[in-house]
């Protein structure tokens, strides 16, 4: 008798796996999400108590910072009125002499130093100031007229006048508290009172306390952070960045919204905002929180709002979450592992026959592979003998357009004469203006002067369209120039530009003689040193380094600046035509290019660094007539 064999046969391996391939599957992302839903409660749970406690903190210390702000405020609330008892003042509106007002300025001027004020001044009904504590200064207010001003239109209309803005004749920001002068019922003038409430901003940052004042617009006015200062806290439409940049409140501001990357809000009063960090945070943070807590300021439509980070509570929120889900993985991994110990040995015969077909695939795509590399590798080789042929053609073709675009540049330095002209013109503008009013003095040996001067720029736009022509002709870069007066004719045409920015100047260099062209080299040091000028024009205290040195029978002068430096994409096209970060009436693109060409033609170079400290610095060498250089400048 014959035993059927498929009686004995074992069932499929497919249906034996089916269910420990549905543990497989569905365990582990089950338990994965429980872990993530308990640490998420955990953390939850953290943040939501430790928020109360600063919350509960935070509203103290909000009372207390908010209170010396109106201490603050309010001790200058009575300096207006005061000038209502001096006897001097009325006299003044009433009959505005030299005599009474010189008087009325003296009074201010002791009232002023003695109550440590910025300012105090007086107005006519008409908005203009009669007599000011400043009288002495350059920027005095003495004659302007500020009736535009929002304090002045309430306190001639008898109602107090507070205002924050940025001064229109100073651009200096201060508080500014006006009172209505009255005279038997009648107002005959305005006094105002200019504070100015750094104080506050500096006791903040010296605390390290985050926080904010917020005006009647929502315009940060005062903050511990500068970066937040003249930014809204409330969306501004067009039409009110129109209406207040036409009362020059804060003079031209953008008055960029501050805007956070997320915003809770938690109770009345209290937010949870989300900032992006900044340098001061840890470089492995992307955004910073703050406990946003704000309190109406008494007295004024202003509010304070007090900042406190929450990343240390966040990060103990994490730790408790992650605490909680590593204990319960600890549990569930106890489990898993018991229950996978049963099925230790049928896995691993399991893995055994997988590994062994892996195996076997893996060496048939080996040699698969093998084959595709091999014909890879031969088109590879072509493609390179093609590259290295274009290449060559390449080569070729550019030694063969380098005179090309020697003859191309001279039709682009043709439209900047415009550009190099105007400096000599500025200079010209301003000492003819110059000269008509010592004409009118009758100082004439000084317009006297400025008339030569002005004659001296004439020919030196003589000599620069000239270089322009001489910059066509090959060969013809020959001259001596003095280092030393090439400098101070550049400093000359940038004077005013110089004087405007209060630029602190090092001369570090020796006065030597090199071979370019006196008007070449003098254009060159024109275009460095007024680039330099542009960086810094945001600057707070400008420096500009001249520092030179001998190497290799050149000589190197470095133009180094303190300005806002050079991007990284920036820098791969200083040296092409018409490329300019300036605006289009500020600048063509061509400066450095042409100041490159010129410094090439003479066998110098012209070169840019960028120092680790900041600012920008342009390296010009150029040949040295004599080896041995003179006395440093």
């Amino acid at each position: 008798m014959k035993c059927d064999p498929n009686l004995y046969r074992a069932a499929p391996p497919s249906l034996a796996v089916k269910p420990r391939l549905i543990r497989h599957l569905f365990l582990p992302p089950l338990i994965i999400i429980l872990m993530i839903g308990l640490g998420y409660i955990g953390f939850w749970t953290s943040e939501h108590f430790g928020i109360r406690s600063l919350s509960e903190n935070g509203q103290r210390q909000l009372e207390l910072h908010a209170r010396t702000v109106e201490s603050e405020i309010s001790k200058y609330t009575y300096l207006p009125s005061l000038l209502e008892l001096e006897t001097s003042v009325p006299q003044l509106l009433a009959d505005p002499t030299p005599e009474h007002r010189q008087t009325v300025n003296a009074y201010l001027e002791g009232l002023n130093r003695r109550s440590r004020s910025r300012a105090i001044y007086v107005m006519d009904t008409t908005g203009r100031v009669m007599a000011t504590s400043n009288w002495r200064d350059v920027d005095s207010y003495l004659g302007e007229d500020l009736s535009f001003r929002a304090y002045f239109q309430k306190a001639v209309r008898g109602e107090p006048g507070r205002f924050y803005g940025i001064g229109s004749t100073s651009g200096e920001p201060g508080y500014y508290l006006a009172h209505g002068l009255e005279e038997h019922g009648k107002i005959i003038g305005v006094a105002v009172v200019k504070v100015r409430l750094e104080a506050l901003e500096e006791r903040w940052q010296r605390a390290r306390l985050e926080a904010f004042v917020s005006d009647e617009n929502g315009i940060i006015i005062l903050s511990s952070d500068p970066a937040r200062r003249l930014k809204s806290v409330v969306p501004l439409s067009d039409e009110t960045k129109e209406k207040l940049a036409r009362s020059l409140q804060y003079y031209w501001f953008p008055l960029n919204e501050l805007q956070p990357l997320a915003r809770e809000t938690l109770a009345d009063g209290v937010e949870k905002l989300t900032f992006p960090a900044n340098s001061e945070l840890s470089a492995d943070d992307d955004s910073i929180s703050y406990l946003a807590q704000t309190r109406p300021l008494s007295d004024t439509p202003w509010n304070f709002t007090l900042l406190t980070p929450l990343q240390d509570l966040r990060r103990e929120a994490i730790n408790q979450g992650i605490l909680v889900a590593v204990a319960f993985a600890l549990v569930a991994f106890l489990l898993i592992a018991w229950n996978e110990r049963r099925k230790v040995i049928a896995t691993r015969l399991a893995a055994r026959e997988a590994l062994q077909e892996a195996n076997n695939q893996l060496e048939r795509r080996i040699t698969e592979r093998t084959g595709d590399l091999r014909a890879s590798n031969e088109r590879l080789k072509s493609q390179i003998r093609e590259r290295r042929q274009a290449e060559e053609t390449l080569r070729r073709a550019q030694d063969e357009l380098v005179q090309a675009g020697k003859l191309a540049a001279i039709g682009q330095m043709s439209t900047s004469i415009a550009h190099e002209l105007n400096q000599p013109l500025a200079a010209m503008r301003t000492l003819s203006g110059n000269t008509i009013r010592f004409l009118q003095r009758g100082q004439l040996d000084v317009a006297s002067t400025n008339l030569k001067t002005i004659n001296d720029l004439i020919d030196r736009m003589g000599r620069i369209t000239a270089s322009l022509r001489s910059f066509a002709r090959r060969g013809d870069n020959e001259g001596q120039a003095s280092l030393g007066k090439a400098v101070d004719a550049a400093l000359q045409l940038l004077g005013a530009r110089v004087e405007s920015i209060t630029l602190q100047l090092h001369r570090q260099f020796s006065d030597v003689q090199v071979q370019i062209d006196q008007t070449r080299l003098e254009q060159i040091l024109v275009n460095l040193i007024g680039n330099a000028l542009d960086a810094m024009q945001a600057q707070p205290a400008p420096q500009l380094w001249l520092e030179g040195e001998e190497f290799n029978g050149k000589y190197r002068l470095r133009v180094r600046d303190n300005g806002h430096g050079v991007d990284a994409e920036t820098r791969k096209h200083l040296f092409e035509p018409f490329f300019t970060t300036k605006p289009g009436e500020q600048g063509l693109g061509l400066g450095l290019t042409l100041s490159a060409s010129l410094a090439a033609a003479t066998g110098g170079h012209l070169g840019v660094e960028h120092p680790a400290s900041g600012g920008t610095t342009f390296v010009l060498s150029l040949p040295l007539v004599s080896p041995t250089p003179a006395e440093p400048i």
